[in-house]
C-alpha cells in the first residue's frame, strides 16, 4: 500500500484521546512508509493526523476546496496541498491518489466520505479496500445499525464482511495489505 485516504473530524471532538488516536495513525503511517491523503485542513482530527504524518517525516498530501482555502482552513506546510474547485472534485482526486481507505472518528463529512468510497466498492467502480478504525468502540452504533440494515435485506451480508474493521491500527492495515494483495 502506498497511500491511504483518511477521512477524519476538522473538530476534536469531547475526548482527548481522539487527537492523540489521529495523531498516533499519522505516525504509524509515516513509520510505514505509507503516504497520508487527507482533506488538507489544519484544524481538529486532520491537523493531528497531518502532524502525526509530519511528525514522522512522512509524505502528506492534502486536498481540499478553494473555499475552503479562503476561509483559511487549510494546511500549508504539507508535502502536497491540491486546491480544486468543489467538494466532488476533492473526493475524485482523494480516491484517485488513495489505495485504501480509513475513517477514524468524525461527523457528517467523514461519514459520507467513507460511505461514498465504499459504495463505489460495492458498485464494482473501483477494487480498493475501505476501512474503520474502531477505536474505543467509536463506530460500534453504527456498525450495529448497518447490521440491522443488513438484516432487513437492504445491504448484503458480503458488503458488510468486506469492510475491514478493528480496534487495533496494525490490525486495520494488515487486513487492508490482505483485500489489496500486498
Amino acid at each position: 500500500m502506498r497511500r491511504i485516504a483518511v477521512f477524519t473530524g476538522s473538530t476534536t471532538g469531547h475526548s482527548p484521546a481522539f487527537a492523540a488516536l489521529a495523531h498516533s495513525v499519522g505516525e504509524e503511517l509515516a513509520r510505514r512508509g505509507i503516504g497520508l491523503v487527507y482533506g488538507g485542513g489544519r484544524a481538529g482530527l486532520m491537523g493531528a493526523l497531518s502532524q502525526g504524518a509530519l511528525d514522522g517525516g512522512g509524505e502528506v498530501t492534502g486536498v481540499i476546496p478553494q473555499a475552503m482555502v479562503e476561509r483559511e482552513w487549510a494546511r500549508t506546510d504539507l508535502t502536497d496541498l491540491r486546491v480544486c474547485a468543489t467538494m466532488h472534485e476533492r473526493k475524485a482526486i482523494m480516491a484517485d491518489l488513495a489505495d485504501a481507505f480509513l475513517a477514524l472518528p468524525g461527523g457528517l463529512g467523514t461519514l459520507e466520505e467513507i460511505f461514498e468510497v465504499w459504495t463505489w466498492r460495492q458498485l464494482g467502480f473501483h477494487r480498493k479496500p475501505v476501512a474503520f478504525l474502531n477505536a474505543e468502540g467509536f463506530w460500534q452504533p453504527l456498525l450495529d445499525t448497518l447490521s440491522g440494515i443488513a438484516t432487513a435485506g437492504f445491504l448484503s451480508a458480503f458488503t458488510l464482511e468486506d469492510v475491514v474493521v478493528d480496534d487495533n491500527l496494525a490490525d486495520v492495515l494488515k487486513g487492508l495489505s490482505r483485500q489489496l494483495g500486498d
